[in-house]
């Protein structure tokens, strides 16, 4: 006499398993590139946004503020940013920031004339006056 059994054998259940491993596999490492850019673009908001603050300061005081944490400056830092490196007098200023996610990497950026170029956390040297680089290869104006 025959049954009427219901549910799944046990190879339909290991097909499955293995055909959402895959998928798995597959979109993983698309969302840890996600992640990577979304740090790099609050690095590149914080530059931008130190850069607007910087020339607002620049038009009260006539000189470049030098500390990021400056009260007069009014510059908030995003969660997880760090700015690095950040210097400033009459004629210009730089800044080097990076994300704790990006591992020591991040971006830099430098308006008017200053006496050092500055590199990003990589190793990237900015080339011109008001051009971002970041240690992603992308470069932008802030």
């Amino acid at each position: 006499m025959m049954q009427n059994r219901k549910g799944f054998t046990l190879i339909e259940l290991l097909i499955v398993v293995v055909i959402i491993g895959i998928l798995a596999a597959i979109a993983i490492p698309k969302f840890s590139s996600t992640r990577e850019k979304a740090y790099y673009s609050a690095v590149k908001s914080d530059l931008r946004n130190l850069s607007t603050q910087q020339e607002i300061y620049h038009s009260t005081y006539y000189t470049y503020a030098s500390k990021d944490d400056d009260v007069n400056l009014g510059f908030a830092r995003s969660n997880g940013v760090s700015i690095t490196e950040i210097s400033g007098d009459a004629t210009g200023w730089y800044a080097v920031a990076e994300h704790e996610g990006l591992g020591g990497n991040g971006c830099a950026v430098y308006y008017g004339n200053v006496s050092t170029k500055p590199q990003t956390p990589g190793g990237q040297s900015t080339t011109d006056s008001g051009v971002m680089v970041c240690d992603d290869g992308t470069t932008g104006t802030p």
